[in-house]
């Protein structure tokens, strides 16, 4: 299995009842390290770059784990993006350092799947609001896979949220994160 670190970025992790069971489900399996900045740093000015950069150059995979606020991340993994994703380290002629690392979103969400896209009352589609993540994750050139989602955070039952939690271990222990047309030709 490849060795994935998973940036959580949680303000309020202890009252959280999706993420919180995501990370039950996945904490115990080997490769995996969950990285959770907002126990580990109060502010922009406390975030150690070298620390955090140390630890992307050691994984394989990188996972933002986060509640959708407000059409984006919480506000630290924004600031942790702008510190850590420096010139000379994530892109520029000296840069580069994520070169063949995979690199995928995992969010939770209030609304129900319908509410994003065209004709729905958000108008847009995940795909389109999570775009300055793969835009992200291009330029520091690292290869942006399938996102993973959970929507209707105040209506999921605790059912589905097992099967969710379930699929996400399923997914994180796969070898195989491509979502290429080719993939299923030649399966």
């Amino acid at each position: 299995m490849k060795k994935t670190l998973i940036i959580l970025a949680h303000p309020n992790f202890d009252e959280s009842r999706l993420n919180k069971a995501l990370i039950n489900k996945i904490k115990d399996i080997k490769n995996i390290t969950i990285h959770d900045i907002y126990s580990k740093y109060k502010s922009f000015k406390d975030i150690d770059e070298k620390e955090e950069q140390r630890l992307l150059l050691e994984h394989d995979r990188i996972i933002f784990q986060f509640p959708f606020y407000w059409f984006s991340s919480p506000g630290l993994l924004k600031d942790w993006q702008d510190k850590v994703l420096e010139y000379g380290f994530a892109y520029g002629s000296e840069g580069g350092k994520l070169l063949t690392k995979e690199f995928k979103i995992v969010t939770t969400m209030g609304s129900p799947e319908f509410a994003y896209q065209s004709g729905s009352y958000m108008q847009v589609s995940m795909n389109e609001l999570l775009k300055p993540f793969e835009t992200m994750a291009r330029f520091t050139r690292m290869t942006y896979t399938m996102p993973f989602y959970i929507y209707k955070a105040l209506k999921i039952t605790d059912d589905e949220l097992e099967n969710k939690a379930d699929e996400y271990k399923k997914l994180l222990q796969s070898d195989e994160w491509s979502s290429s047309l080719s993939k299923y030709l030649n399966s």
